[in-house]
């Protein structure tokens, strides 16, 4: 694996919340499009597609993170895991490894991690000896059908293995969330929404939202009424079952 060796690390992004961005790029290739993948192009960090999906390992992370941790004045409330690639990316073990030291570094300063994998959560993030209860993990989850996985997540973990790594995590008490976003239109899959949600209807989070920067979306007829239907859908389903519930907006 390539590496590359950055002055900064800890950043406030557009969103308002604090990321750490261990890797550049990412090899599971999400076709939606990937917003990481348009923002990397425009600034220049990747030319193309093929070599967003070769990515390069931030060689000195560590020693850098614990720098602007020692200067920070006023430290973060929650640091996530990553706004432009995965943590724990699929076939790169190095990553994940890079990963887990610093979301401990970054705990062993008192400060929480929420991170969220479309690769295998380690079972070791369980351990309530080097990771704090106050840590959230999430897998991205928009479908349990595999040959959508492969057209439109083609490098990311099976869905199965994502749930039950997930799982695992929960029964060893550790909060946990599913991000459901961006969810399809019937144009793109016909599902199940409800068979979607019984998989993860252990977690104790779920954030749903639309499939947004893909014109063949709002191109479906019912496009505002489908999502306002699954929205609901959704809401009820948590509801139901004490599950807290962020619900986002469709473009």
């Amino acid at each position: 694996m390539e590496s590359i060796a950055r002055k900064t690390l800890l950043y406030k992004s557009g969103l308002g919340f604090f990321c750490v961005n261990p890797v550049q790029g990412c090899s599971h290739g999400c076709r939606y499009p990937c917003y990481a993948y348009m923002m990397a192009r425009s600034y220049g960090r990747a030319k193309t597609y093929a070599e967003w999906c070769a990515p390069k390992l931030v060689s000195n992370a560590a020693e850098v993170l614990e720098k602007e941790l020692d200067r920070k004045r006023a430290l973060p409330d929650i640091v996530n895991f990553s706004l432009t690639t995965d943590p724990f990316m699929v076939g790169y073990p190095e990553v994940a490894e890079m990963s887990m030291r610093l979301i401990a570094l970054i705990n062993s300063r008192g400060i929480p991690c929420s991170i969220l994998s479309k690769g295998i959560l380690p079972r070791e993030l369980a351990d309530r000896e080097r990771f704090p209860a106050e840590n959230i993990y999430g897998i991205s989850l928009i479908s349990l059908d595999e040959g959508f996985r492969r057209r439109w997540e083609p490098g990311a973990a099976p869905y199965a293995d994502r749930i039950r790594a997930l799982r695992i995590l929960h029964d060893g008490g550790r909060r946990t969330l599913v991000h459901m976003e961006p969810y399809p239109t019937p144009n793109f899959i016909e599902q199940d929404l409800g068979e979607i949600l019984k998989a993860i209807g252990f977690a104790d989070s779920v954030y749903f939202g639309g499939w947004n920067y893909n014109a063949e979306a709002r191109g479906y007829p019912r496009y505002r009424e489908f999502y306002q239907e699954r929205t609901k859908i959704v809401r009820d389903f948590c509801a139901a079952r004490g599950i807290a519930c962020d619900l986002g907006k469709s473009r």
